[in-house]
């Protein structure tokens, strides 16, 4: 009778787990293709270019996401290159190839961390401030009002914030690597004394122009990741303040994690490509 009543009690504890799994999958699948709504909406959106374009509009986007970021930007990609210097400088010298860590701290820096980094301070200053201000909209009814007029929100507040995400976050990405390029420079050849002309002589053979293009393919794409995710936790959020902070948390959460899942895939394909144009891999020690 004991085996029994278990049997019994766990039948209803089973069908309770699964019935939770599959309510959270099919809440997943219906999120994503909201988001794969939205984004299809967003970019038939770009078509409307009298809208978007509006100097009040698009002009605002461009220097809040651009202008106003490159001091983080400039200040983290500087520390950043310093880091690298100070932690490879001393395996470097070991082996007497001290001049050569040029090569190693500007590569990384042009072909991933400086992207990456920009992406990232650009997810967490600009994306979160999207958010907040789209969320407040929507909990405020704006966006509702917006439509009861005759009025796109997607158009008019979507669109000029994405485009402004895409097309700052290269001239971010550019003050990132230099910043780094610079820093690590600097900590080589002036802290620990070593060779300026080879420091450059080593970086300008190790780094090509397929490695500063193929950091700034991936910086658009980061910037679109941003722009889109951050604009639809917005217009997505739950009513209220703790709804608004929430869309906020999950907008750079989600966007970090599509910096990464991306930068991943992007890796992949852009290296192929080198391989394609150079046939091998180049090393820094040749």
């Amino acid at each position: 009778m004991a085996s029994t009543s278990g049997l019994t009690l766990a039948g209803p504890k089973l069908f309770g787990v699964v019935a939770t799994l599959g309510n959270t999958v099919l809440r997943l699948i219906a999120g994503f293709g909201k988001f794969v709504r939205f984004f299809v909406a967003t970019v038939f959106g770009l078509r409307a270019v009298r809208t978007w374009s509006r100097r009040d509009r698009l002009g605002r986007q461009l220097y809040f996401v651009g202008t106003a970021s490159v001091p983080v930007v400039a200040l983290t990609g500087g520390f950043i290159g310093m880091i690298l210097a100070l932690e490879a400088y001393k395996q470097f010298e070991a082996i007497g190839q001290e001049a050569r860590l040029g090569g190693i701290i500007n590569l990384s820096m042009v072909k991933q961390i400086g992207p990456v980094l920009a992406a990232v301070m650009l997810a967490g200053r600009v994306g979160c401030s999207l958010t907040a201000e789209l969320g407040t909209m929507r909990v405020t009814e704006q966006l509702d009002a917006m439509r009861a007029m005759a009025s796109d929100p997607i158009r008019v507040l979507v669109v000029p914030r994405v485009v402004a995400c895409v097309v700052m976050i290269p001239p971010l990405t550019i003050v990132s690597n230099l910043c780094g390029v610079i820093g690590g420079w600097l900590v080589t050849t002036q802290f620990f004394d070593a060779d300026p002309q080879l420091y450059t002589l080593y970086s300008q053979q190790f780094v090509t122009w397929w490695d500063i293009v193929s950091g700034m393919v991936k910086s658009l794409a980061f910037g679109g990741l941003i722009g889109v995710i951050s604009c639809y936790k917005g217009f997505t959020c739950r009513p209220g303040a703790e709804g608004v902070g929430h869309a906020t948390t999950e907008s750079f959460v989600t966007s970090f994690i599509a910096i990464i899942l991306s930068s991943i895939v992007l890796v992949k394909l852009l290296n192929d490509v080198d391989l394609w144009i150079y046939g091998g891999v180049q090393s820094i020690f040749r």
